[in-house]
């Protein structure tokens, strides 16, 4: 299926929303990045929250807007954590998203993302290796890295979503965003944000926090990614590397709403 590139003026209503509805992403991600994806749900005028107990997270996904799942530091703990906020988010109708990092080379990981994926995610992020192993065409990329090219990808990003009934978003160098059926691809971004530890995993939140909001939800995922890479193409105007990349990158999400009213 030849993708369609999502409209800016789509992607502006939905950062739009995003600012106006604030919504309240429960978010079970990895210890890495924590704090980065924090600052970029505030960036954007959403409302982050790390509750990781499992008792608590149960409790909390029934009054969160959106859920977000991360296997990025999975441990068993965790694990029984991540299934108590799902199920509760299920009782609750909470839209949740997956982000099976480096799902494939690991089977802690891997059993568990095969186990969620049944539980009817909203949204799936991940990189082409991620999707590819997900939908059982690979065995994952290097760790965290992928070894596919997005392009390589599509086809298993269909067959999940078929599979899965999520919205699936294979990012890379282009970002492509299918339910199965539609496909819708974004471009832009910079090489920078790989180099930059949390961009990816801060854009399962950004993905998870859309799917709160009214509308398509094949638009919201998309836009959720255009916004990403709207503001690592802004950054890249003022970054010299990673370290100034990082901060020019969260003012850049933070002055994104400013496109709205221009």
């Amino acid at each position: 299926m030849q993708p369609d590139l999502l409209s800016d003026a789509v992607a502006l209503r939905l950062l739009d929303h995003l600012h106006t509805r604030s919504p309240l992403v429960h978010c079970l991600t990895n210890d890495v990045v924590t704090t980065f994806t924090a600052n970029v749900l505030l960036a954007l005028n959403a409302s982050p929250a790390m509750v990781v107990d499992p008792d608590e997270a149960a409790q909390f996904s029934a009054v969160a807007d959106a859920l977000l799942i991360n296997l990025g530091t999975l441990t068993h703990p965790q694990r029984e954590a991540m299934r108590a906020a799902i199920h509760s988010a299920r009782q609750h109708a909470t839209p949740w998203t997956l982000d099976p990092v480096a799902v494939g080379a690991l089977s802690l990981r891997t059993d568990f993302a095969h186990e969620i994926v049944a539980l009817s995610p909203a949204a799936i992020r991940g990189n082409a290796s991620e999707i590819r192993a997900l939908a059982g065409e690979s065995t994952g990329g290097r760790g965290v890295d992928t070894t596919d090219s997005v392009h390589d990808a599509l086809n298993a990003a269909v067959a999940l979503a078929r599979q899965s009934g999520a919205v699936v978003a294979v990012t890379g160098e282009v970002d492509y965003i299918t339910d199965g059926t539609h496909t819708l691809a974004v471009s832009g971004g910079d090489a920078l944000m790989t180099r930059v530890v949390g961009t990816g995993c801060a854009l399962s939140a950004v993905v998870a926090a859309c799917c709160a909001l009214p509308g398509d939800r094949l638009e919201n995922v998309a836009g959720a990614c255009w916004i990403m890479k709207r503001a690592g193409s802004q950054a890249m105007s003022s970054a010299t590397g990673p370290g100034s990349f990082a901060s020019a990158f969260l003012d850049a999400l933070y002055g994104l709403h400013r496109e709205v009213a221009a």
